[in-house]
């Protein structure tokens, strides 16, 4: 069993280096410095590390470490949460002694020595609390910030327990979660609270998307709109479900211009969408996933290809 291999290899090192994807969501966060808060605890003699590029909206859940390369020598690596080795935050990934990777994104890009990859799960945090739930006769300990940390990236990546990843286990792990100590009303708000801007640009969105008879809805947000709002593409994340609501909607795109590329944020309510985010460099989960496109051309490209994935699902 893949948790229990896991466990054994982080018995056998001394030090242990958590990565995860780059521009991380909650979940990646919650992951990253679950895991690494309840090895802490776990096993106080070991040298415990999360490594990454900040993301100034989620520095409220926890900070990264600032490490020095010689670290890497005899460690263990893991990384949670990234299905692609190009999206791992801080290449210094391969400088370990082993690598264990720990996903629920579909395994599109195979890689680590050991790999634990569970698709039904609604968060690598979830997968991270059943690893716990499971080892913890073999010496796993949870704490009150391990238990915070899992319980943010769970809610992050089910939107509060309505998305269909949600599952019986979910719900389970979450009523284990909430009993240790920790503010929940303190931590919605810090996840859920926006700025003014990000209020004013959902206005522009809700007044700007075009809703294409087939069921699609797009919304192109270039670098003189983003300037304009003075919202920074990162930022945008937070509106990726504005028009989640609207009738008739079957998916929706995000198109976000930065200087050399535009980024692709995909969301489904029943079109499967993660193949076309492959054609597109990227990947991601059936209903929700995201690509990075080069030129317009390539945008326009794109829509007309989801286009057909909505319409063929309106067909079944």
């Amino acid at each position: 069993m893949e948790v229990k291999q896991i466990l054994d290899t982080i018995k056998e090192y001394d030090t242990i280096i958590i990565h995860r994807h780059v521009r991380p969501d909650p979940d990646a966060i919650g992951s990253q410095t679950g895991l690494r808060e309840i090895l802490k605890v776990s096993f106080p003699d070991k040298q415990i590390y999360a490594v990454g590029e900040e993301e100034p909206s989620l520095t409220f859940l926890s900070r990264m470490d600032v490490i020095e390369d010689f670290v890497y020598q005899h460690a263990l690596v893991i990384v949670c949460d990234t299905a692609n080795i190009a999206r791992i935050d801080d290449g210094r990934y391969s400088l370990g002694d082993k690598l264990i990777k720990i996903d629920h994104h579909p395994n599109v890009d195979p890689y680590g020595d050991i790999s634990w990859i569970d698709t039904n799960a609604s968060s690598v945090s979830e997968m991270i609390f059943e690893m716990y739930d499971t080892a913890k006769e073999d010496g796993l300990k949870m704490n009150d910030e391990a238990a915070r940390l899992l319980y943010a990236g769970i809610v992050g990546d089910t939107g509060r327990f309505m998305y269909p990843s949600t599952r019986k286990e979910t719900f389970q792990y979450a009523a284990e979660l909430v009993t240790y100590h920790f503010d929940r009303p303190a931590l919605y708000k810090e996840l859920y609270s926006v700025e003014d801007k990000i209020t004013r640009m959902s206005g522009y969105i809700l007044q700007q998307f075009n809703l294409h008879p087939s069921g699609l809805c797009t919304i192109k947000l270039t670098k003189e709109i983003l300037e304009k709002f003075a919202v920074t593409a990162n930022e945008s994340a937070q509106l990726v479900n504005v028009i989640s609501n609207v009738k008739g909607i079957k998916a929706w795109v995000f198109f976000i211009e930065e200087d050399d590329q535009i980024r692709v944020r995909l969301r489904s309510k029943g079109p499967v969408i993660n193949g076309i985010a492959v054609i597109h460099n990227g990947g991601g989960h059936p209903l929700a996933s995201g690509a990075t496109v080069y030129s317009w051309e390539e945008v326009d490209k794109m829509t007309k290809e989801l286009q057909q994935v909505c319409l063929t699902y309106k067909d079944q």
